[in-house]
């Protein structure tokens, strides 16, 4: 598939719903620009085992799949953002331990928003990043190595357009 043409659920090859949606008690508070949701609605296919994620949207709504498995882990509805672009106004996550191991609300909602900012529109995120850190260290008990955290959860981002 070219990086041009955006992406659809029929263009993944191992796509699963939400078997066990629970709402986001916490939604990402970032306001996308309209250049950022139109970006976002073109999607993102991961290219290599690097990548841990592809998303694509329908209508309003961004759906997150784990690359590997084709579990979603996210489906987040955007609305328009007073006085202007776009935020996220309702989210879902798998609550399905099997599919998504979840920590907290707080986990979710960086995680959400990592995968939107670093892997769809390509940018840096340092703060989320070191939340990530955190709530990980919270989460297990361990120091683990935030590259480590890093790689596991957010992937890279091979592509770029």
């Amino acid at each position: 598939m070219s990086t041009s043409e955006p992406v659809t659920r029929s263009s993944l090859r191992n796509v699963k719903p939400i078997v066990a949606p629970i709402p986001m008690l916490a939604l990402p508070e970032r306001v996308f620009s309209d250049d950022e949701w139109r970006r976002i609605r073109r999607g993102y296919a991961s290219r290599d085992m690097d990548e841990r994620w592809d998303v694509f949207v329908e209508e309003q709504t961004v759906f997150v799949h784990r690359s590997w498995t084709g579990f979603e882990i996210f489906a987040a509805t955007m609305v328009p953002a007073q006085p202007h672009g776009w935020r996220i106004g309702t989210a879902v996550v798998e609550s399905e331990l099997e599919r998504h191991r979840r920590t907290s609300h707080e986990y979710d909602r960086v995680v959400l928003e990592l995968v939107l900012v670093m892997i769809v529109l390509g940018q840096p995120a340092p703060a989320l990043l070191n939340e990530l850190d955190e709530l990980s260290r919270r989460a297990s008990g361990r120091d683990l190595p935030p590259e480590l955290v890093r790689h596991s959860v957010v992937g890279l981002r091979t592509a770029t357009d």
